[in-house]
């Protein structure tokens, strides 16, 4: 019995220590959670003005202008059905202990992209969904490593930007060339899909944090920067009554904000990404101390019960020693007598 207590003590002081790392990592999550929030904000402020500033230049030229000819890049595709690969990307994490984060995140994913046709690539941000996404038999062109702070985000949407959205134009920087030539050169890599990768169209899928620890899976179509999305950009209202107009170069202006769409919408979507992942490893540490509370609680009350039971049984063993010896003297006393 003396082992039993001794294991149970070591089992007490084993929780207790374990809680102490959960909490830990419970404050952290709640930290990065505030962090990333409140980037998600102030980039919803950002991504607006952005989308402002693209309306202004998509009205002064005209909405169904070559959006690829002042981007110098293969931004816009011409969508065929029967050619081209769909593309997407999906932000998910790379460390454990948040609960069906990616597993959630998985499967809708796999829900979205099954409904599309033509062929699919898709590149995981992060081992775990990446793992997720392998077992349901995904066609993976990659994996990127998970930020793990805001400014770890950056490198990691230029990554994204230069090789599989714009890697396409690798070496054609400082390239100067006839319009014409150009032109006729950009057609054609639009006929063909976006750069090596021969991307159709992409896709961003990720979870977005609601209120709290609420979390919900979302995609956004980033690309290709068609009609549809030149029309809806042009049409959007201006907050005064008074137009601006654009100072200076209108295709350079233009260009410079395309690449901020480009760059604000995939920073937001890693942002969010995170925020959630905070949020679901929040939730899953507050339910790992609920359980570690009951388990110690537990645990102390079959330790007190069986140390109860062994004062017992000592108690139970002295009192029949005591009774033992009392009863020879009692017998020598009534022969005596």
């Amino acid at each position: 019995m003396s082992d039993t207590l001794a294991n149970l003590r070591q089992k007490i002081e084993r929780a207790r220590d374990l809680r102490s790392v959960v909490s830990t990592m419970k404050a952290l999550a709640a930290v990065s959670i505030g962090q990333y929030e409140k980037s998600v904000r102030s980039l919803d402020e950002y991504y607006h003005a952005v989308e402002l500033g693209l309306s202004v230049c998509l009205r002064v030229k005209a909405p169904s202008a070559d959006v690829a000819d002042v981007m110098d890049a293969p931004v816009e595709w011409k969508v065929k059905k029967d050619a081209g690969t769909t593309g997407a990307i999906v932000f998910g994490s790379d460390q454990g202990l948040v609960g069906q984060f990616n597993d959630v995140l998985a499967d809708y994913a796999v829900h979205k992209l099954v409904a599309l046709p033509g062929k699919t690539k898709v590149w995981a941000v992060g081992e775990r969904v990446h793992d997720r996404l392998a077992d349901r038999d995904v066609p993976l062109a990659g994996r990127l490593t998970v930020p793990f702070s805001i400014k770890a985000i950056t490198p990691l949407v230029g990554q994204i930007l230069a090789q599989i959205i714009l890697s396409g134009l690798e070496g054609r920087e400082g390239r100067k060339e006839s319009g014409e030539r150009e032109s006729r050169a950009r057609r054609g890599q639009a006929e063909q899909g976006g750069g090596k990768n021969g991307l159709q169209t992409l896709y961003l899928f990720y979870n977005s944090s609601k209120s709290g620890e609420i979390y919900e899976p979302v995609d956004q179509q980033l690309l290709p920067l068609d009609e549809t999305w030149r029309s809806t950009l042009a049409k959007l209202p201006w907050p005064t009554k008074n137009l601006p107009e654009v100072v200076g170069s209108g295709p350079e202006t233009l260009r410079t904000l395309v690449r901020e769409y480009l760059f604000v919408s995939l920073f937001r979507a890693c942002a969010e990404s995170l925020a959630s992942e905070n949020a679901s490893r929040l939730a899953a540490m507050e339910r790992a101390e609920r359980n570690i509370d009951q388990l110690s609680e537990d645990l102390r009350k079959t330790f007190y019960r069986l140390r109860q039971s062994k004062i017992d049984e000592e108690l139970f063993d002295v009192i029949a020693g005591v009774e033992a010896l009392k009863g020879p003297k009692q017998q020598k006393g009534r022969t005596r007598g």
